[in-house]
């Protein structure tokens, strides 16, 4: 009897044109074009109403942030990558600290703490962005009024907007350090 011998080379040339076919890249349907969304404009926002007490109003959009330099050191409150809405600056050659307010608004600008009110009047600082300040001695009561309010405290100004402040570690440090 004979025998028959077995020849793989037709099998695997089946097998590998048809894995190569498998290769073959499948056409890409395009992509559907997005069907445009209407655009609705939005309502400008509005502030919240405010109730009768100041502690109750919401913090202004920021934070305050503490550096030293040659002069001595300040405490900045703004928005991050934007110029200060607030700086006190101890400066150390005089021993008094600067409070400035970002404007050019000449108005009293009052302070409101859980324990003190007080209208302090204000000078122009020239430069750009203009700010306006007003000067305090180290040993001032308000400075601690600010730095120990319950929370915040309000930063009122004819002609500007109202601001109210988180009473941070930042104002007494700037304060610590003019005092020493």
């Amino acid at each position: 009897m004979r025998r028959l011998a077995f020849n793989p080379a037709p099998g695997l040339a089946i097998a590998l044109l048809a894995a190569l076919g498998a290769c073959v890249p499948q056409p890409i349907a395009p992509p559907a074009t997005p069907t445009p969304v209407p655009v609705r404009p939005q309502p400008a926002p509005v502030a919240a109403p405010r109730g009768s007490d100041w502690r109750d109003w919401p913090l202004t959009p920021g934070t305050w942030t503490y550096r030293r330099d040659a002069r001595g050191s300040l405490a900045l409150f703004g928005m991050a990558g934007s110029d200060a809405l607030v700086t006190l600056r101890c400066d150390l050659s005089g021993r008094q600290i600067f409070l400035s307010r970002a404007g050019s608004v000449l108005a009293p600008l009052t302070i409101r703490t859980t324990s003190t009110t007080r209208a302090l009047a204000m000078r122009p600082t020239g430069g750009t962005p203009p700010y306006v300040a007003t000067t305090l001695a180290p040993n001032d009561s308000l400075l601690d009024a600010m730095g120990f309010s319950r929370g915040r405290f309000v930063v009122e100004q004819p002609g500007s907007g109202t601001l109210v402040l988180p009473a941070w570690a930042e104002i007494e440090r700037v304060t610590e350090d003019c005092r020493r």
